[in-house]
């Protein structure tokens, strides 16, 4: 069925580097007022997609309508509408803090009172109106980060494309930037974003779909990837040598649960962690250490893609 509704449109959506295919034939729709991401890790495809929404790179199969437009024939006008927020920072560390949204503004026809409101206004929403006449150059990553994200809020977007937000940032500047992304949803913004965080994922989208060579594994809300593709707990067990890890993970063949063999650990689902321990302890192993936690995006992205965030 088609949602009429959707912000962002996508069926079969193809795109191909020569022989490489980036994004392989998926499927997806962004509702206004959503928050909306792509997970999974570098090379999956969520970069080649988010540039094929922001109208900058042609799409090579399939259909993708943008505020009910083509890009392929009304990319000025949709990339009018969209506010984007790239991987790399692209300011200008010669200029101040407000000049940058102050010349960026008029790539919009802008009149220059409004430049200057919202400026005003952003700036004081990002927490750096104490910054405003101050160079780029010398600000931190964070700040940096928060002055892209206001750079692109100035044209008043109707969707606001964010490619990894927060990557190479310190944990203080990513919860930084999360709140005042979170701020941006309160109110109402579409924002779509791709990331290889999973607690980023978690805290930011209402929905999201998880990418793995150029396709979608699947798609939901956090809670409801991590109800329909894993238990209510998991046990993490830690063995004293890799030897050791390796005789463990054949003991468990013994045991009903479901596990992953990581190369640091084991992770064992189950509802209840503590009867799984203690059935562990039945055969006779003994973990160098162990923990039961609540299950999270990361062990469906382990169930769906079969490898860990470090791995990716």
């Amino acid at each position: 069925m088609v949602d009429t509704a959707a912000l962002v449109r996508a069926r079969g959506l193809t795109k191909r580097f020569g022989s490489l295919v980036a994004v392989d034939g998926i499927d997806f729709d962004v509702a206004a007022g959503e928050s909306f991401g792509f997970l999974g890790p570098n090379g999956a495809g969520k970069s080649s997609t988010m540039r094929m929404i922001g109208c900058v790179s042609p799409r090579d199969d399939g259909e993708l309508s943008v505020l009910d437009l083509d890009p392929d024939h009304d990319g000025p006008s949709i990339r009018g509408r969209l506010g984007v927020v790239p991987q790399e920072d692209t300011l200008d560390t010669e200029l101040t803090v407000s000049d940058n949204l102050l010349v960026y503004g008029r790539y919009f026809d802008l009149p220059r009172r409004v430049i200057r409101e919202r400026t005003e206004a952003l700036l004081e929403f990002t927490r750096l109106a104490d910054r405003a006449d101050d160079r780029v150059e010398p600000l931190s990553g964070g700040m940096k980060r928060r002055l892209t994200i206001a750079r692109a809020l100035i044209n008043e977007p109707d969707v606001l494309l964010l490619d990894e937000p927060t990557t190479g940032l310190d944990p203080q500047a990513r919860h930084m930037v999360w709140d005042r992304l979170y701020r941006l949803k309160q109110r109402g913004v579409t924002l779509i974003l791709t990331t290889h965080y999973m607690d980023e994922a978690e805290q930011l989208c209402d929905r999201l779909v998880i990418m793995d060579n150029g396709r979608i594994a699947d798609e939901g809300s956090p809670r409801a990837l991590i109800e329909r593709h894993c238990t209510r707990e998991v046990l993490e067990l830690r063995f004293a040598d890799f030897d050791e890890l390796d005789r463990a993970a054949t003991r468990l063949d013994e045991l009903p649960h479901t596990r992953e063999v990581l190369p640091d650990r084991v992770l064992v689902y189950a509802d209840d962690g503590d009867a799984a321990l203690a059935a562990i302890h039945d055969t006779g192993l003994q973990p160098a250490s162990t923990l039961i936690r609540r299950s999270s995006l990361e062990d469906v992205f382990l169930r769906l893609t079969g490898r860990s965030l470090v791995e990716a």
